[in-house]
């Protein structure tokens, strides 16, 4: 998989002009009809992709932490949010809460994650690529595209 992911992020760099210019085009559509492309590609790409086998998300990046997140994490764990938040969490140069060690704490020998029942919703809604408002979240779906090989074949998808 390793091998996978290394080609990934050469084909994303080699196809950042290519992909800024589609994302382009994307911004335009709007609405229902480019969520509705994104949700059924989704669909399509996750039918045939194990998360289990990759999990580079939880080994390059972190999540944003919201509060509730925090809290409901903290209590599974029987600890105080703020001793959670001490042990596990910074804040980044936007002052967002993310994780201070990558990859990351919770992510197991076998790519599962210790906390997956309580696991931010950040975690839970990644790749981010089945939502509504798919044009507010571009940015960070052309991001995505060197990280996941899920959102990189969802993007090639839709150079057809």
């Amino acid at each position: 998989m390793q091998k996978e992911i290394d080609s990934l992020i050469k084909k994303a760099r080699l196809e950042k002009k290519q992909n800024k210019k589609l994302f382009i085009k994307l911004k335009k559509m709007k609405g229902a009809p480019l969520d509705h492309k994104f949700n059924r590609l989704h669909d399509e790409v996750f039918k045939k992709i194990d998360c289990l086998e990759c999990a580079n998300c939880c080994k390059t990046t972190s999540p944003l932490f919201i509060q509730k997140d925090v809290d409901r994490i903290a209590k599974h764990l029987n600890m105080k949010p703020s001793t959670f938040e001490n042990r596990y969490l910074k804040r980044d140069d936007e002052f967002d809460l993310v994780l201070k060690t990558s990859p990351c704490t919770f992510l197991a020998n076998d790519n599962s994650c210790s906390i997956y029942e309580t696991r931010p919703r950040a975690c839970s809604e990644y790749p981010h690529t089945n939502r509504k408002k798919m044009d507010k979240i571009l940015p960070l779906t052309l991001k995505n595209i060197e990280i996941c090989p899920a959102v990189s074949r969802i993007v090639d998808k839709m150079k057809m």
